[in-house]
């Protein structure tokens, strides 16, 4: 086979990219899980950088057991440092329901003439022909008719509770947490990946926080396999449909 001919063959596998790679390295078993690793040594993760308030020192507080800056007498068993791990509950549900309908309606209905002007109107016809009449020079009717409707609904539930490892502890206290689950079915891979930023009073005495209370919240649930290979456009037709005009 020529290298032309072998190049124009593996030209849909170089345009696909690794994602095809990966599919094809997989076939006949199921979808490779990735291993268990630090979040912070993932190339797309980035320290959190917000907004602080200004430091303030707490005043000395003699002959007290209550230590200033504790928010419990006994040692708090919740996620305090890089490091610890909490559980992040994703309850989350999304409605929306919009109903829109339209409807103008105009009628409109013009006339002018010129019976008298100073003698002119004499001249109308001779300008414009016997036919012309001065006192109906123009008449216009129109009629304009518009209908619009439209209709927006939408209803999504997502429930997840999974452990979350702390990987940032910022100057006033708040806490990055980074969550990520994976969970293989026969040939279907689910991802679950949650990240944002809590305040420790906000986890809960069992070491939980929702993700209500959780800054900058990033939730994602997807995953790969057969059946999401089955559900996906093709990527010829992806590209294709964002080029194509009509």
């Amino acid at each position: 086979m020529k290298p032309a001919a072998s190049l124009l063959l593996l030209a849909p596998l170089l345009l696909t990219g690794c994602g095809a790679l990966t599919r094809l390295s997989e076939v006949g078993r199921p979808p490779a899980m990735t291993p268990t690793a630090n979040p912070t040594t993932d190339p797309n993760w980035r320290p959190v950088s917000m907004p602080m308030p200004r430091p303030e020192e707490a005043p000395p507080d003699e002959n007290s057991l209550w230590r200033a800056g504790s928010r419990a007498f006994f040692k708090d068993q919740r996620a305090a440092q890089v490091g610890d791990i909490l559980t992040v509950v994703v309850n989350t549900s999304d409605l929306a329901k919009l109903d829109d309908n339209t409807t103008q309606g105009r009628t409109g209905n013009e006339g002018m003439g010129m019976t008298n002007m100073f003698g002119f109107e004499a001249a109308i016809p001779r300008m414009l022909g016997r036919a012309v009449n001065p006192a109906q020079l123009v008449n216009t009717n129109s009629t304009g008719t518009s209908t619009g409707t439209g209709k927006i609904q939408r209803d999504e539930t997502v429930q997840l509770r999974l452990a979350g490892v702390v990987t940032q502890v910022l100057p006033n206290g708040n806490l990055v947490v980074s969550a990520s689950q994976e969970l293989r079915v026969n040939s279907e891979l689910r991802v679950l990946k949650v990240t944002g930023v809590v305040r420790p009073q906000d986890i809960a005495s069992d070491n939980t926080v929702t993700d209500d209370r959780m800054a900058e919240a990033r939730i994602s649930y997807g995953g790969r396999g057969q059946l999401v290979d089955k559900q996906t456009p093709r990527w010829g037709q992806q590209v294709m449909d964002i080029l194509l005009p009509f």
